[in-house]
């Protein structure tokens, strides 16, 4: 049989062809994600900057000021060190448990920024069940910190777990139904469609008027979900050492560190979509209608500008949490409880028929 080298040659160029544009496919699926995860690098180095200077301002002291200009590389020097210290392990702990348990918790929350959008079509997955994807994935945190306290075998850090299961169960309840009533304002779970929703009245469309209560309960359910004072039982230093961090060393202690700046800045981020408008300009519609559709051109200066306002009314929310941390004494753990059952609860439950009532009565 005789072989037509120029359709060998043909055949294998095709095939070349194919291998690049699958390799190209791949790459081009890969730079969202990877831009995504330099972006929220970048905004937890800032938010620990921001904490401690601000935390600085409000003790009366200088805070961060040798590394890099006024201390800007002081959480890249302080992870750097972390890299480098020596990881310990339990003797007698279950050392799969104790190794998996951080991850688990990075990873969770890491998976909640691909529902967030940035600005107009700047998301990574625009589902129809975005804000209760959040709820769900974030839930799984609470279960790698419950590993890690039992994996480390020791008493104080397997209360640490426990506190951060109990506490996560007890304040996921009214945050779900503080989205659910968004939810219905909106008639969608998409992000973007809340966000949308938003748009028509600048500042006055904002779900914040609309739902002043959830606004509340949602503020204070999301400060508990990410363990920040006065709500962070699960590491109360005078009563558990460390709580379930107690045992560990090097990068992995770094990881919960990681983990509760990434927390703090969705849920700053969900702040801002769910009822500040997300990247919407705040200026009311009949007063400039023109600038409302700078946002909207599908350009590189629409696109900033709508990143540059989503960050900022952040960041806003992130001042908030910050100074928060720094004014109010820590609660005890059954005060805690008792807020999220006796009050929350019942108050976010109060708002969903409210909300329900004013949908039905509208048709």
């Amino acid at each position: 049989m005789i072989i037509d080298t120029t359709e060998v040659q043909d055949i294998n160029s095709f095939s070349r062809l194919q291998s690049l544009k699958e390799v190209y496919g791949i790459v081009w699926m890969l730079v969202p994600i990877l831009s995504l995860v330099l972006g929220i690098t970048l905004g937890v180095l800032v938010i620990v900057w921001l904490e401690r200077e601000i935390s600085a301002g409000i003790q009366q002291r200088i805070g961060p000021e040798y590394a890099g200009p006024m201390g800007i590389l002081q959480a890249l020097a302080d992870g750097t060190k972390l890299i480098f210290k020596e990881n310990l392990l339990p003797s007698r702990g279950d050392t799969r448990l104790f190794s998996i348990g951080p991850s688990i918790a990075v990873i969770s929350i890491l998976l909640s920024y691909s529902v967030i959008p940035f600005s107009y079509r700047l998301v990574l997955s625009d589902l129809n069940i975005g804000v209760f994807l959040w709820i769900s994935v974030s839930s799984i945190a609470p279960i790698g910190l419950l590993m890690s306290g039992y994996g480390s075998n020791n008493k104080y850090s397997f209360l640490g777990g426990l506190r951060a299961a109990a506490q996560s169960i007890s304040y996921e309840i009214p945050l779900t139904l503080c989205v659910l009533s968004i939810s219905l304002l909106s008639n969608s779970s998409s992000t973007v469609d809340i966000v949308e929703a938003q748009s028509k009245y600048g500042l006055w469309g904002w779900n914040l008027w609309r739902q002043p209560i959830g606004f509340l309960v949602f503020l204070i359910s999301s400060l508990a979900e990410c363990e920040r004072l006065p709500f962070d039982l699960p590491e109360a230093e005078e009563e558990l050492v460390a709580g379930y961090q107690t045992e560990y060393s090097g990068i992995k202690f770094g990881l919960f560190y990681v983990a509760s700046y990434l927390n703090l800045l969705v849920s700053s981020l969900f702040v801002t979509v769910l009822y500040l408008g997300g990247w919407n300009i705040s200026i009311p519609y009949i007063f400039v209608p023109g600038l409302f559709e700078i946002t909207k051109v599908g350009s590189v200066f629409g696109t900033t500008i709508g990143i540059f306002i989503t960050l900022a009314k952040t960041y806003l929310f992130l001042f908030i949490s910050i100074t928060t941390r720094w004014t109010l004494p820590r609660l005890r753990m059954d005060q805690l409880l008792n807020l999220g059952w006796k009050f929350l609860l019942p108050i976010s439950l109060g708002n969903l028929l409210l909300t329900t009532s004013s949908q039905l009565l509208s048709l």
